[in-house]
C-alpha cells in the first residue's frame, strides 16, 4: 500500500506503524496522524479496503504522553524462542519490550450474566473452559518464574470467578506462592447474595475486589446496580479494598463519569481506585456505530474534568511510564531488577486524588508532579549503590522537594518527603497515603479497528495459559482465533467434570 498518498493536508509528519485488517487480521502498514486536533490511525487492506479510526481524542494530550515513552528490558526467559511478525508469535517472544506487571489467570468462561459488550462466556463460545487447580498452579508458577522480575500481581478473571467453588483455595495458593497483589475480578451479583464469600476471599489473601461498575443508575448499570451498595458495605466490614471498573461507552454511560468519581470519593475509605475502560469493540461493527460509541482516554479525562466541576484537571493525569524513574532509582540502589511500568504511553493514564470537606483535590494541586518526575529522572541516572551517594542524593531530594510543595493546599497532614523516601528505599507507599488517596486511571484496551502493534510489543498486562505461555492482553482477546478461543477450546471441559470438583 502506498501510504504517502492517502493523507493529503496533514500538517505533522505521520507516525508509521503496523496494524491489522479488522476483517481478515492480515498485518498492514498503518499511519498515525493528527487531524482536527485528534489523532487517527489509518490502514488499507487490499481485500477489505481502508479503515480510518479514532486513536486518541486529543492531539495535545497525545503529544504530552508520548514524551514518556520508554522501551523496557523485556524478559530473559521468553516462552517462544523463534518468532515471526508481531503479534503472531505471542508466548512471550524475544521481541517483547516489557515484562509482566499484572498477570491474569482466566479461571472460567462461565458467567451468570450476558453483557452486550463482553466477548467471553460459555454460551457464546459453545464450550466450557475451567482449568483445574493443578493447571492454575502451573500458570501461577509460569508468572512467578518470569525473569528478570517475577510477577507479583495477579488477577483471577472470567467469566464470573465466584461460580467456582474452589476460589478460596486458588487465592490461598497464589498468596503462598508469593503474589503480593491478588485481585478478584467480578460482576458482584453472586457475592452480594453470598457475602460470606467476601470474607473468605479476604482471609485467603485477596487484596482487592475488582468490581464491574458501569454507572449509578439501573439504566447505565443494569448488571449489578441493585447490589453495589451491599457489596461495598460487605467489603467495608472486612476491610477488603474495592476497585470500580466502569466500561465507558459514548452515548450510553459517559454522562455519569463524574458521578462515578464522586461516588468513589464519598467512599474513599474502602474504594481505593476507579479504573475506567473505554469500550473496545468486538466482532464486526459499522463505522457509524463505532463513531457513535467510540470514546478514548482523553475523552474520559475531559468528562472527568467537566463533570466534577473542574476539580480534576486534564493536567492532573500522567501516562503509565511516567513513574519509571522510581523503578530505576530502586534498581540502582539495590542492584536488583525492579518492576518497570514500561507500557506504551498511550495505553493508560492516571492520577491520585484526595478528599477534604467533600472537595476532591488532585495531587497536582499541591505537588508539582511534572518537576518531581524530572528530578527523579535526573537522580535515576546516578549509581546509588554506595551508601554515601544515597545520603547525598537523599539530601538533595529532600531539599528540592520542599520547593515543589504548596503546603497551604495540601489536604491533610502527611509528609510527602517521608512518603517518597519510603517508596524509594523500600518500594512501598505509606499506609497514610493509601488510606487517604483515591487512584483514578484509565486503560484503553485495543480492538481490531484501532490496533497498533507498537502498543502490543509494550503491553504489561498478560494472560498466563495452561500451555505455560504468557500472552499480551491485546493479542489474546483481539485475535481470539489464535489465542483465547483456540487455547480455551483445547483445554475445555464439560459440566459433569466441573460438578465433580
Amino acid at each position: 500500500m502506498a501510504m504517502k498518498n492517502i493523507l493529503p493536508g496533514i500538517e505533522k509528519e505521520p507516525v508509521k506503524t503496523k496494524s491489522i485488517c479488522p476483517v481478515c487480521h492480515k498485518i498492514l502498514d498503518a499511519l498515525i496522524f493528527e487531524e482536527n486536533k485528534k489523532v487517527w490511525i489509518e490502514k488499507e487492506c487490499p481485500e477489505h479496503g481502508k479503515t480510518k479510526e479514532l486513536y486518541w481524542g486529543d492531539s495535545e494530550m497525545y503529544d504530552l504522553a508520548k514524551k514518556y515513552r520508554y522501551d523496557g528490558t523485556g524478559i530473559d526467559n521468553p516462552q517462544v524462542k523463534q518468532f515471526s511478525e508481531c503479534p503472531y508469535s505471542c508466548g512471550l517472544c524475544p521481541a517483547h519490550k516489557s515484562h509482566t506487571i499484572l498477570g491474569i489467570i482466566f479461571v472460567t468462561n462461565r458467567c451468570n450474566l450476558r453483557c452486550s459488550y463482553c466477548f467471553i462466556n460459555a454460551a457464546v463460545q459453545g464450550f466450557i473452559y475451567e482449568p483445574d487447580i493443578r493447571q492454575i498452579e502451573s500458570m501461577l508458577k509460569t508468572l512467578r518464574t518470569n525473569s528478570p522480575v517475577p510477577v507479583s500481581a495477579v488477577m483471577f478473571s472470567g467469566g464470573e470467578p465466584s461460580l467456582r467453588g474452589d476460589m478460596t483455595e486458588i487465592i490461598s495458593l497464589a498468596k503462598n506462592m508469593g503474589f503480593s497483589t491478588i485481585l478478584f475480578n467480578t460482576n458482584g451479583t453472586i457475592i452480594a447474595q453470598k457475602p460470606e464469600l467476601i470474607k473468605e476471599y479476604k482471609d485467603a489473601g485477596a487484596t482487592a475486589l475488582y468490581l464491574s461498575f458501569d454507572g449509578l443508575t439501573s439504566k447505565t448499570n443494569p448488571k449489578n446496580h441493585q447490589y453495589t451498595a451491599k457489596i461495598i458495605e460487605e467489603c467495608r466490614k472486612v476491610n477488603l479494598a474495592v476497585v470500580l471498573v466502569p466500561t465507558i461507552i459514548n452515548g450510553v454511560n459517559d454522562h455519569e463519569i463524574g458521578d462515578i468519581v464522586k461516588y468513589a470519593a464519598e467512599n474513599i475509605d474502602i474504594i481505593k481506585a476507579v479504573n475506567f475502560q473505554p469500550i473496545s469493540f468486538i466482532g464486526s461493527m459499522t463505522l457509524e456505530s463505532r463513531v457513535k460509541q467510540r470514546t478514548t482516554i482523553p475523552d474520559v479525562i475531559k468528562k472527568i474534568n467537566e463533570q466534577t466541576d473542574r476539580q480534576i484537571k486534564k493536567e492532573s493525569f500522567f501516562p503509565v511510564p511516567s513513574v519509571l524513574p522510581i523503578s530505576k532509582i530502586l534498581e540502582s540502589s539495590f542492584r536488583h531488577p525492579q518492576v518497570e511500568f514500561s507500557a506504551h504511553p498511550h495505553c493508560g493514564m492516571g492520577t491520585y486524588v484526595f478528599v477534604k470537606d467533600k472537595k476532591i483535590i488532585p495531587i497536582t494541586d499541591f505537588l508539582d508532579v511534572r518537576s518531581l518526575y524530572s528530578l527523579l529522572d535526573e537522580i535515576s541516572k546516578e549509581d546509588l549503590y554506595m551508601t554515601h551517594k544515597k545520603v547525598i542524593h537523599g539530601y538533595t531530594l529532600h531539599q528540592k522537594i520542599k520547593t515543589l510543595i504548596d503546603h497551604e493546599k495540601k489536604p491533610f497532614k502527611f509528609s510527602i518527603v517521608n512518603t517518597l523516601v519510603n517508596l524509594l528505599t523500600k518500594g512501598v507507599i505509606d499506609n497514610e497515603f493509601t488510606r487517604n488517596s483515591l487512584f483514578i486511571g484509565m486503560m484503553h484496551f485495543q480492538d481490531a479497528y484501532n490496533y497498533d502493534i507498537e502498543r502490543v510489543k509494550r503491553c504489561v498486562i498478560h494472560y498466563a495459559t495452561p500451555d505455560n505461555r504468557i500472552i499480551p492482553f491485546c493479542a489474546f482477546n483481539v485475535l481470539p482465533e489464535l489465542y483465547r478461543d483456540r487455547i480455551h477450546k483445547k483445554y475445555s471441559t464439560d459440566m459433569k467434570t466441573i460438578d465433580r470438583r
